[in-house]
């Protein structure tokens, strides 16, 4: 998308942004998903790890089993079992063009509970997804066709419940059509603001050089390393009193949620808008979203203070190779230009569903000041516009066309590792995401003995090593990943771990349990015998246990031979065999 295409958009979102209803939706109606009054956990578009949450989470009074109601006329179909995730998912195709998702559910209605049973033995997987054609199950509004529960990636009896355009099967945000069930007087709030400089190579380079908050004057002059690229200062309330000095060009980010009634739960606020003495500078909508934009969300906000801090900021400028759809700006892309030595004022306005208001003011004082400028190593610059290689005493990074959201020099250096093991190689002092995944090849591990099979590619996050796959082949290692960070080699030669759970009362709950866990790769699949044939196992991710129902496998009473197999990313194999009294 380019500037022109952008700043039209901006013009249209600015006609637009009082209407309280979208036109996709009028006339729209969906039912109640339950017979009870409603209550949500989280809601549509709210700011999850390289993700957005891609509906409404329901509150099911704290227990699991509740009937879950078809919205509207349709058909079931599919079906969805995974270990995390949604965990047990039914997806109902309706008559008016939409397509609902319901996540987490307990259990599913027994016909087709009995068929899903089934393709899991035939497939001898506990994963399955199934689909079904407009004759097989029918639904009319209103109607129980599942029971919300609480598997998958879910910490709490709750539905996940999600609405697609069935055409484009890109989600919308279900929250219109449930207002008048929902009671939210509560505007959003915000705790924080950050400012920051323009990116590199910026025609007119920005500094932030202190912070003030007068209600504080003990910290009045709060100075800024020159290595920090930002300064952020907690809201003393909605009047402000936060002053900023600055010179150049600076862009603004907050952070920010929203909150409803009889809940104590914080939302994602659904509109963000800047303005500048006045003038509308920036503004968000979060109404809709394609899956593909997903990770789009990791240059809306400031990635590596939320992957470091965990506090989540919405940036109100929009990198130039960031399409994200919600995001609206004016042809400064949201950037702002401090050149003269007066008082900027800044007015955040946040807004939910309901119209509830929430406005922030600040102020940006202009500070003259040099703004010198630095020239770029080429050799480690890395042109957002096109496709980039970098290549160095068998270092290799490969970074195709229409990856990186802006352009970046590379901070790279090479390290020993703490184990002697493998040289640490990082590309940037920050943490920089990508729009989708970049290659990097690392020289293996200095351990020749190793099989390379069992060597990965690993992030390095202080002491800790997170998997990232990798192929070996000709002494080098070569995975995707997602971010410019720092990496490693890791080798995995250690077989998963399998412990039995409560095993002297199996023969009174009906139930094997085994909990399996990998200190490395991770796990990578899981297999369950009883006297040497295939039963099913339902695991659960979030606790890392399989669990077999006796009964339902046809296990007998007596004594029985149990097999547990383990493998790991990396191919180690462990495996249990157990004779027990079930």
């Amino acid at each position: 998308m380019t500037k022109k295409q952008r700043f039209l958009i901006y013009i249209v979102s600015i006609l637009c942004t009082a209407m309280p209803v979208k036109a996709q939706t009028a006339g729209l109606e969906f039912g109640v998903p339950f017979d009870f009054p409603l209550l949500l956990s989280g809601n549509f578009g709210e700011l999850r790890s390289n993700h957005f949450h891609g509906g409404l989470d329901f509150k099911t009074q704290g227990v699991t089993g509740k009937p879950l109601l078809a919205i509207a006329d349709g058909y079931i179909s599919k079906v969805t079992v995974t270990a995390g995730g949604y965990g047990n998912a039914l997806y109902i195709t309706h008559d008016n063009g939409y397509t609902s998702v319901h996540g987490h559910l307990d259990r599913f209605l027994p016909e087709i509970a009995r068929l899903v049973h089934e393709r899991q033995h035939e497939e001898q997987s506990f994963v399955v997804t199934l689909e079904f054609g407009p004759e097989a199950f029918p639904v009319r509004q209103g109607e129980v066709v599942a029971y919300a529960g609480n598997t998958g990636y879910s910490f709490g009896p709750h539905l996940h419940m999600e609405i697609r355009t069935t055409d484009t099967n890109e989600p919308i945000d279900p929250l219109p059509f449930y207002k008048d069930k929902i009671v939210d007087n509560i505007a959003p709030r915000a705790t924080h603001i950050m400012v920051y400089g323009a990116p590199l190579l910026s025609p007119q380079g920005g500094k932030v050089l202190s912070v003030s908050q007068w209600e504080n004057l003990e910290t009045n002059e709060m100075s800024v390393e020159k290595k920090e690229p930002s300064v952020s200062a907690p809201l003393g309330g909605n009047e402000g009193g936060l002053v900023f000095y600055c010179w150049g060009r600076i862009g603004t980010a907050i952070s920010a949620n929203d909150y409803m009634n009889n809940t104590t739960n914080n939302y994602g606020v659904r509109y963000v808008r800047l303005y500048v003495d006045d003038k509308l500078v920036s503004s968000s909508d979060v109404d809709r979203f394609d899956f593909d934009e997903n990770l789009l969300i990791n240059s809306w906000t400031d990635y590596h203070v939320q992957r470091t801090t965990g506090r989540w900021y919405m940036r109100s400028t929009i990198a130039e190779h960031n399409p994200l759809r919600m995001l609206h700006a004016d042809e400064q892309s949201g950037w702002v230009t401090i050149d003269e030595e007066r008082d900027y004022h800044f007015r955040y306005e946040l807004e939910d569903l309901y119209g509830n208001t929430a406005i922030y003011r600040f102020v940006v004082r202009g500070l003259r000041m040099d703004l010198p400028r630095r020239l770029p190593n080429y050799y480690y610059y890395m042109d957002a516009s096109r496709a980039n290689r970098f290549y160095t005493q068998g270092f290799e990074l490969w970074i195709p066309q229409h990856t990186l959201f802006d352009d970046v020099e590379l901070a790279y250096e090479v390290s020993p590792s703490d184990t002697d093991q493998a040289d640490i190689y990082q590309l940037s002092t920050t943490r920089i995401p990508l729009r989708r995944s970049a290659e990097i090849t690392l020289p293996t591990h200095k351990d020749k003995h190793i099989d390379g099979s069992k060597l990965y590619v690993a992030r390095v996050d202080g002491k800790s090593r997170i998997y990232c796959g990798g192929t070996y082949k000709y002494g080098r290692i070569t995975a995707d990943v997602k971010e410019l960070t720092t990496y490693t080699v890791c080798a995995d030669t250690v077989a998963p771990k399998i412990t039995p759970i409560g095993s002297t009362s199996w023969k009174q709950q009906g139930k094997l349990v085994f909990r399996i866990a990998d200190g490395e790769s991770g796990i990578r699949s899981y297999r369950g015998k009883i006297d040497g044939q295939w039963v099913l196992f339902q695991y659960s991710s979030k606790t890392a246990r399989m669990t077999c129902d006796l009964k339902a496998e046809g296990i007998t009473r007596g004594k029985h031979e149990v097999e547990i197999e383990v493998e790991d990313m990396r191919r180690n194999v462990n495996k249990l065999i157990m004779n027990c009294e079930l």
